[in-house]
């Protein structure tokens, strides 16, 4: 049995198919944790829901900004982007089995025996692990309830960019959505920005810092799996563990083994 762990797949399903061969991934003994953005801009979106829906609980897939932006476009609060491949998941057949799926995957998953926990853009420095944990709950509840429509319609926005526990409902699901699926850098007080997308070592950043260089108000002790942020082309150090290498960006899909640490790396077209 082994643990595999995926950055971000927008849709490259024939890479993430390469990947799993090359580590002779067989469902019926391993586990496959994905970093979010299943869907996007690479040709197979469609496919690359229903393959992994249908590994059933051999996999863990977290929601990203991709993902929840195709939830909003097929209840008509957002439009699908020219650049997004995905309105064959709202044509097809099993469409409505899909989407309820999708909606029913949750934010930010632990792994019950490894000590990481995986998100898909990453985790606040100003929260604990525990508040991490509770605001992620809070936000799936919704999602999976009649209220998901509500949350849906009114979730786009860049603020509010610093935590605080005496902000409205609204506001704190909207850092909680903004913190683990959008977040890329922070000033150095942790305020969050939304904008810069750059690669931290590019002058357009001045004085931002990526988020998982910001001191922490409470240290996680556990490994923090994450993707969203291709500009890195992967990232790690004693705290964190960055996955999305810019497969749709026509660089390269990579998977991480937990137990012994192996990268398995397979070269991707530009889509």
């Amino acid at each position: 049995m082994a643990t595999y762990l995926v950055g971000d797949i927008q849709g490259c399903l024939p890479d993430l198919k390469k990947l799993l061969a090359q580590a002779h991934f067989d469902p019926k003994h391993d586990h496959l944790w994905l970093a979010g953005d299943l869907v996007a801009r690479g040709p197979e979106s469609l496919e690359t829901l229903r393959f992994v829906k249908a590994l059933g609980n051999c996999a863990q897939m977290i929601l990203g900004n991709h993902d929840l932006h195709l939830l909003a476009a097929s209840n008509g609060f957002a439009r699908l982007k020219p650049s997004d491949k995905t309105q064959a998941i709202l044509d097809a057949p099993d469409s409505r089995e899909l989407l309820h799926w999708l909606r029913h995957q949750p934010l930010l998953a632990e792994h019950p025996d490894f000590p990481l926990v995986m998100v898909h853009a990453g985790i606040s420095p100003q929260w604990s692990l525990a508040t991490a944990r509770q605001q992620a709950r809070r936000v799936e509840a919704i999602l999976q309830s009649e209220r998901y429509v509500w949350l849906l319609k009114n979730m786009y926005g860049d603020g509010p960019d610093f935590w605080q526990e005496e902000l409205n409902e609204l506001d704190q699901l909207r850092y909680t959505i903004n913190s683990f699926t959008r977040m890329r850098f922070c000033d150095p007080n942790g305020r969050l920005d939304m904008q810069c997308k750059v690669d931290p070592g590019n002058p357009e950043a001045g004085s931002l810092i990526p988020w998982f260089e910001v001191k922490r108000s409470e240290p996680i002790k556990k490994t923090i799996i994450f993707g969203h942020w291709a500009a890195l082309m992967g990232h790690q150090d004693e705290h964190c563990i960055g996955l999305d290498t810019g497969c749709v960006w026509g660089n390269s899909l990579t998977m991480l083994r937990w137990e012994d640490g192996q990268r398995f790396v397979t070269e991707c077209p530009i889509y």
